[in-house]
């Protein structure tokens, strides 16, 4: 038997498997193999580490070396260099760990330190397609002891104490939906939501991939609580890499016992199997989801009933999104207190965020609830890139709303985003800076809902559409004062009258904006401008005189002829003729060029 003395671990998630790390850990086996050290080294595929934005990355333990942006032309320097001659590539560290010819540890990073893990606390640790490797972090001893040692109440019960709400977006307490479940109904289901649709949020699909077997255990043991045996996980098709590690997780649960008939010799029987969403956004409201795995289209239905009392297959079932089970072990294990302790006093525990737009540190983060958004942007993130300033964050998603630079100072929690107009959402938060139209941005988001809009209810599917032509109109500069009144009367009555959350959540991006920045609207309007440059319609390209050298380079690269002058003198731009494409700015070296 082999000494394993190293291990290297490199990244498989989703966005360093699309920058090649696969062709890393093939680079990696050749050539410790070549070296003879294939027996000795050991390379681990995990899930994603969180700072997306420096992948691929690779750490080689026991010395904690972070090494970043890896290609897989550099293995061979990292085997030669640190792996037989411990000297580390310093060319490859994620500087935030070196100091003073010393590796820091990653846990005292700008980006990890204000993190807690545990949602998280297995991805980029684990093999996620080895179960003995969960086995290995306490995978499956809540299971064991739920099944050996408590009732169903008492799980509830632990469950409730723990402050715990659901992590999809909504915020209800956990255990309280569990309760409501626990009648005497002879069939009872457990679904996973793992359809997260949100524009910027990827934070279901890196559970899954780095970390799988807890969710299985926690609806397991959840199944237990509520008397179901037999749980559903909807996941979206486009997520190929987690609905594989899924499948492998079930595969070795079932052979290990962990699924199936008498599980740990109790007596209790639970399986689970998977549903495949096609991609609809409102397949993440809950009866669409149910509706979806019962075969039919995906379409809300009139709640209540509500699922606890008759949900899929018309009987009690409890839906918790993958975020929200993730956290279910762990309390089972450490106790309602443990989770308690962490957060404000009515949201509990940690969230996971997607930290993405005008950030220096794209990727994933999780924090305790309450921590500020200055905290957030400035500190994990690493700020606003090329010096340009904060604007605003939009959090929710398409359901979500903004929130402005003169409140970064705001906790992240469930009553604090909802008193300045936004919601937690399922986690995605997008960080805006002053380039950023935000008439603009309301635009994007309600273009998307439209888009996805199951079309059930009239609100909902005509409403958001005439909200959009109004949006519309105002960026392609028709737009007046009371054309804003009607936005506002509109969007009201569409979060009033809608079915679902889609329709009910889908005015928040534009009321948040006009609440905020209404004087970009009335920029739009009443200037006919839009002061961060993007709407193109109320663009106008002129060229400065003094700046122009007459070099043509402009009107070389015109493509409807709009620009003229002699050569060695200053040229002007027809802007009746100009379709505002921005090349002739592109193309100019004296910057004569602007935006006016």
């Amino acid at each position: 038997m082999h000494m394993v003395r190293a291990h290297i671990l490199v990244c498989g998630g989703t966005g360093c498997t699309s920058s090649h790390s696969q062709q890393i850990i093939e680079a990696l086996e050749t050539q410790l193999a070549e070296h003879g050290l294939g027996n000795e080294i050991k390379v681990i595929k995990t899930g994603c580490f969180g700072l997306c934005e420096r992948g691929p990355i690779m750490i080689v333990y026991p010395e904690g070396v972070f090494y970043s942006r890896v290609t897989a032309d550099d293995v061979p320097e990292i085997v030669e260099e640190h792996i037989l001659k411990g000297r580390i590539v310093k060319r490859l560290l994620y500087q935030d760990t070196a100091s003073h010819d010393t590796i820091q540890s990653l846990n005292k990073t700008r980006f990890y330190e204000k993190q807690h893990r545990v949602a998280l606390r297995n991805c980029g640790v684990i093999n996620p397609e080895d179960i003995m490797e969960y086995i290995a972090v306490d995978g499956y001893e809540a299971l064991g002891r739920v099944l050996t040692g408590m009732t169903p109440q008492e799980v509830v019960d632990i469950i409730k104490a723990s402050g715990l709400r659901g992590r999809g977006g909504a915020g209800f307490p956990t255990g309280m939906k569990w309760q409501f479940a626990m009648g005497d109904a002879p069939v009872k289901y457990v679904c996973c939501n793992a359809d997260e649709g949100d524009p910027g949020a990827f934070m279901d699909r890196s559970v899954l991939e780095g970390d799988p077997h807890v969710v299985l255990e926690a609806m397991t043991i959840a199944g237990y609580a509520i008397g179901a045996h037999q749980g559903y996980i909807y996941v979206r098709a486009e997520y190929p890499i987690a609905i594989h590690r899924l499948q492998i997780a079930i595969k070795q649960s079932r052979e290990l016992g962990f699924l199936g008939k008498d599980i740990f010799g109790s007596g209790f029987d639970f399986d689970i199997e998977l549903r495949l969403g096609s991609g609809a956004f409102v397949c993440g409201e809950e009866t669409a989801l149910m509706t979806s795995i019962e075969g039919h289209r995906g379409e809300p239905r009139p709640r209540p009933p509500f699922p606890a009392v008759k949900g899929l297959f018309a009987v009690p079932t409890i839906l918790n999104n993958v975020e929200t089970y993730a956290n279910i072990p762990q309390i089972i294990l450490k106790g309602a207190d443990w989770f308690a302790s962490m957060g404000t006093e009515k949201s509990k525990g940690t969230k996971v965020f997607c930290l993405v737009g005008k950030i220096n540190n794209t990727g994933l983060v999780e924090i305790p609830m309450g921590t500020t958004l200055r905290e957030v942007v400035e500190e994990i993130g690493g700020g606003v890139p090329n010096g340009k300033k904060f604007k605003a964050a939009q959090t929710g998603g398409p359901s979500g709303g903004c929130i402005p630079a003169e409140l970064i100072d705001t906790p992240i929690d469930y009553e604090n985003l909802a008193a300045v107009g936004t919601m937690m959402g399922s986690g995605g938060l997008i960080v805006m800076d002053e380039d950023t139209c935000m008439v603009d941005i309301a635009k994007f988001f309600l273009e998307f809902t439209v888009d996805e809009s199951c079309g059930k209810c009239t609100a909902c599917r005509i409403g958001t559409k005439r909200l959009l032509e109004m949006l519309e109109k105002i960026t392609n500069g028709e737009g007046t004062l009371e054309l804003l009144d009607q936005m506002e009367e509109l969007a009201y009555d569409i979060k009033a009258n809608s079915l679902c959350a889609l329709g009910q959540t889908a005015p928040n991006p534009v009321l948040s904006t006009m609440r905020y920045f209404r004087d970009e609207y009335i920029a739009h309007v009443v200037d006919k401008k839009c002061p961060a440059g993007v709407c193109k319609q109320l663009l106008a390209y002129k060229i400065i005189p003094e700046k122009c050298k007459g070099c043509t380079a402009c009107a070389r690269v015109c493509s409807v002829n709009a620009i003229s002058g002699e050569v060695k003198k200053p040229h002007v731009i027809d802007t009746e003729k100009c379709i505002k494409c921005g090349a002739c700015q592109l193309t100019c070296k004296f910057d004569a060029i602007v935006k006016g």
